[in-house]
């Protein structure tokens, strides 16, 4: 086989991602409507080619794909899985380095403007959007689904897809909602307590329906904390 030969068979390299954050619908992802072939007009994850010039590692060509996308530099990011076949893509032999990202609604409602053309927040019905995806998305989108919905159970993930201030009440109410059940509100301020991941704002308070409730942010917000045992 030729040089030629050879360069023609080279797989088709992107990254893909998977990109959740909190709307009024709930958790919700960021789909794009694709404008070329193929599968146009079909929706998709955010995605694109690793440029090998400019993207120091898997990483890097992850978020400047999410930067692209959402105008956002610096949410937390993880990578899910590396996928590959021959017929995933009609173009050819395709790898896809798969990363989920968790963008807080405050980094959604700034940064709406610097949305790619044709980007939608689609809320998660049951293991998808609810409509087909291209490619093999949708088998994608309900791995990431199936990753966030089990670190729920001993990580700090809902705290980051919550506005950078937040009350205990708002943390809980989100756990609540991505666990599918009621967790008892004292027990809940215990495991947050011991976990450690969250710093009160100095001074500042919000309204409740009892007393004004201490307004709290992550200590971190590009990693996760886990618990030593599931809430």
């Amino acid at each position: 086989m030729t040089t030629h030969d050879n360069d023609a068979f080279k797989p088709i390299a992107t990254v893909d991602l998977a990109i959740f954050s909190l709307t009024p619908a709930g958790l919700s992802v960021l789909l794009v409507r694709r404008t070329s072939a193929p599968f146009a007009g079909d929706w998709a994850l955010p995605g694109g080619w690793i440029h090998i010039d400019e993207d120091a590692d898997l990483e890097a060509a992850a978020r400047r794909v999410l930067k692209e996308k959402t105008g956002v530099e610096t949410p937390y990011l993880e990578q899910l899985q590396t996928t590959g076949n021959r017929d995933r893509d009609p173009r050819g032999w395709s790898i896809s380095i798969v990363y989920i990202a968790l963008l807080s609604a405050d980094d959604v409602a700034e940064r709406q403007d610097a949305m790619a053309e044709e980007a939608e927040w689609r809320p998660i019905e049951g293991e998808g959007v609810g409509l087909s995806l291209a490619f093999d998305h949708a088998a994608l989108l309900k791995e990431a689904l199936g990753r966030i919905r089990s670190k729920v159970e001993y990580s700090s993930l809902p705290g980051h897809l919550l506005p950078v201030r937040f009350t205990l009440s708002e943390l809980q109410s989100v756990y609540e909602s991505l666990l599918g059940r009621k967790l008892d509100k004292s027990a809940f301020r215990k495991r947050m307590a011991e976990a450690d991941f969250l710093e009160p704002v100095e001074g500042e308070m919000r309204r409740a329906s009892n007393r004004p409730a201490q307004v709290f942010r992550l200590k971190d917000t590009r990693s996760l904390v886990l618990f030593d045992r599931r809430i």
